[in-house]
């Protein structure tokens, strides 16, 4: 569990639930796999513009990577770096399988709803991130291939993918944030998840109280810098003095706005 006295929030989210958050550019985000064994599918979109969103096909392609790890970049469809990936205990991070739906979860894990279960009923991440969406105006037309935290998955000589070992307890990974960025979660099973019981997993969720810009780690490959350098020119005009990071909107001098604001979770 993260030291409450270094953090900004902490919450616990339980399995099958739903979240989201507006963060600032320069904060953090960290994910904790309290008990071992959770996904956690996340988007992203620029809350200024949502129809800028989380790119899955140009994360993988511009790194030459099909897993996520410590020094990778998450990019939006309009080539800029939505956050980087600065720690990370687990090593891998599917963004290729999607999420799952209504009629899968039912097939998996059987038939469950409110009456008869009420808030342990078996939630599906399709509609999870429905839920959240539609807070902001968006709908099913705005969803986008998700990142998968805390799921592995491989791929065979003919192509088949598999879900590998679940993480263990305490597995974490931080994002680091390159640009204010709109971030909807939900904690629902993997759609290669084989458990023979809907998973109850729960995860921490926790903002840390430093500001800091993108890890050198992020920026080694010229792909990334480039795509520094397209978030550099969306923010001109909104440089801050070495050492500090000015939110979109502020002027030189203004302190630091608030890092995080319209949090939803059920």
């Amino acid at each position: 569990m993260t030291d409450s006295s270094k953090l900004l929030y902490r919450t616990v989210l339980p399995a099958g639930a739903h979240w989201s958050l507006r963060l600032r550019r320069g904060t953090a985000l960290r994910l904790t796999d309290i008990r071992g064994g959770a996904n956690v599918g996340m988007l992203f979109y620029n809350p200024e513009n949502l129809l800028e969103r989380y790119n899955a096909p140009d994360t993988m392609k511009c790194q030459h990577t099909f897993r996520l790890t410590t020094g990778h970049c998450l990019y939006s469809d309009m080539g800029r770096i939505f956050c980087g990936i600065e720690q990370d205990s687990f090593g891998w991070h599917d963004t290729v399988c999607g999420t799952m739906n209504a009629q899968l979860t039912e097939q998996r894990f059987g038939a469950s709803d409110y009456q008869q279960a009420r808030n342990d009923r078996h939630q599906n991440g399709y509609d999870s991130f429905l839920v959240e969406l539609t807070k902001y105006g968006l709908d099913k037309r705005d969803l986008a291939a998700c990142l998968n935290v805390f799921s592995r998955v491989s791929a065979d000589e003919q192509g088949n993918l598999r879900l590998e070992s679940p993480a263990l307890p305490g597995a974490s990974v931080t994002l680091r944030f390159a640009m204010d960025t709109l971030v909807v979660l939900h904690t629902c099973p993997h759609p290669l998840s084989q458990a023979g019981a809907y998973p109850r997993s729960p995860v921490e969720i926790a903002l840390p109280a430093d500001l800091a810009p993108l890890p050198e780690a992020c920026l080694t490959r010229e792909e990334n810098r480039r795509g520094q350098a397209n978030n550099a020119l969306y923010y001109l005009g909104t440089i801050a003095p070495a050492g500090t990071i000015a939110p979109a909107g502020t002027m030189l001098g203004d302190s630091h706005a608030a890092p995080a604001q319209e949090c939803h979770h059920d």
